[in-house]
């Protein structure tokens, strides 16, 4: 395998960790929110997530709550499509989609790639259909060709039974290869995925805070161990994370402060 995953940041947020974990130092902290661009050898482009949307939201009263409580710090240059055209990426020639989950700094560029193909979890589609304010979904980030666009839509049943490092994961062999698991990491939200790449980097997704942040799962203060979706699976998850750390899988959170653009190699 001898592909390339570049990383790229697309707007972020701030919060104060002393406000969000048990027994740590008040302080606020920026957190990127991160896009990763697969390029497999065979010429397909896998984007995992696609940050925030610029511009106006036309989220009604739940878009007020969400950047009040987690206020997106959002450039014109931050969008996505700009992003990969000034790494000489065109935006058309993502062929597919991961999305993590729905929540707005990983889907308010969904927009710009219209002839991909979108990979999600069955749980993040039933969440689309009626969401709450606890969920975080905010639908009308969304384009209007988003219901039906070209989807692999994962169930329960999709995922097969892998071991990485001698760590057990539930992945779905995304194009074929084994160069791109996308894997089941449930508990923040409904249908949460990351992939594994080339076996090398996990992208973790929302499934921690940050990769240095694994073991706050279990420290969560009282209001952001309420927002995940399932606490204990989430808690599970972080676990699982840092077993395959320890097996000498590169673990990368969405909203970790990478400096390197190149993740492979």
């Amino acid at each position: 395998m001898t592909g390339r995953l570049r990383h790229y940041t697309c707007g972020s947020t701030t919060h104060d960790l002393g406000a969000m974990f048990r027994g740590a130092d008040r302080g606020v902290r920026r957190f990127p929110s991160g896009v990763f661009l697969y390029d497999a050898s065979d010429g397909r482009r896998v984007l995992f997530d696609t940050g925030y949307a610029t511009g106006a939201w036309a989220t009604g009263w739940r878009g007020a709550v969400y950047r009040r409580l987690l206020p997106p710090q959002i450039a014109e240059d931050d969008d996505v499509a700009q992003r990969l055209r000034a790494d000489g990426v065109d935006p058309a020639s993502v062929t597919h989609v991961v999305l993590s989950h729905l929540h707005p700094d990983h889907v308010g560029g969904v927009r710009r790639f219209p002839d991909a193909r979108f990979v999600l979890g069955q749980g993040a589609l039933d969440t689309l259909a009626a969401p709450t304010l606890r969920s975080g979904v905010l639908a009308g980030l969304l384009p209007d060709w988003f219901g039906p666009a070209a989807k692999t839509v994962l169930g329960r049943d999709s995922f097969r039974r892998t071991h990485v490092g001698g760590v057990p994961l539930r992945a779905v062999d995304l194009l074929g290869d084994e160069s791109y698991l996308v894997v089941d990491l449930p508990g923040h939200a409904r249908g949460h995925l990351g992939a594994l790449v080339e076996r090398e980097v996990l992208l973790a997704g929302d499934a921690a805070w940050g990769s240095d942040l694994l073991d706050g799962a279990a420290r969560l203060r009282v209001l952001p161990r309420a927002v995940q979706h399932d606490p204990a699976r989430y808690a599970r998850t972080a676990e699982t994370l840092v077993a395959l750390a320890d097996a000498g899988v590169r673990v990368v959170c969405s909203h970790d402060p990478l400096r390197e653009r190149e993740l492979l190699g």
